[in-house]
């Protein structure tokens, strides 16, 4: 299990825009990434939208953001379109991702069990070591938990 103080697993993923972003490619910069279950659902959308209001104070600490879901990087374009999304939206279609962080995990919904995201938040230092972990975390306010902790 990741957690604080550990040295963040690397990644190049797919982004909404086209590009492949990856975590070496933002070492010196602090990194919100955060991994949610699917694009444009009620508790997604909420998440997504608080991120995209606290950009401000986020860019202020020197930090990006990334919000990483299983979903296809057309849904992503979709997603980041709809709710005018103002930070790259990355596909982890293959959810090796979301395994190295741990997050993917067996939920359940109405009885019926399934492997999914578990809402998960991390935020990585300039070096690459794992500042701050979150799992489980609800939707709303999540994104002040991530900008509260940039600024501390």
């Amino acid at each position: 299990m990741i957690s604080a103080g550990d040295v963040a697993p690397g990644f190049e993923l797919p982004a909404d825009d086209g590009s492949i972003v990856s975590l070496e490619g933002l070492r010196g910069r602090r990194v919100v990434l955060y991994f949610y279950p699917k694009d444009d659902t009620s508790g997604c959308t909420i998440q997504a939208c608080e991120f995209r209001d606290l950009m401000p104070r986020i860019n202020e600490a020197g930090a990006v953001v990334l919000g990483v879901s299983p979903d296809p990087v057309d849904s992503h374009v979709k997603f980041k379109s709809k709710y005018d999304l103002n930070f790259p939206l990355l596909a982890d279609s293959d959810h090796q991702v979301a395994e190295a962080y741990g997050v993917w995990k067996e939920k359940s919904m109405y009885g019926r069990k399934y492997m999914g995201v578990e809402r998960s938040t991390f935020v990585i230092g300039p070096d690459g070591t794992i500042e701050e972990a979150w799992r489980k975390v609800k939707a709303k306010g999540n994104a002040e938990m991530a900008a509260a902790a940039l600024n501390r």
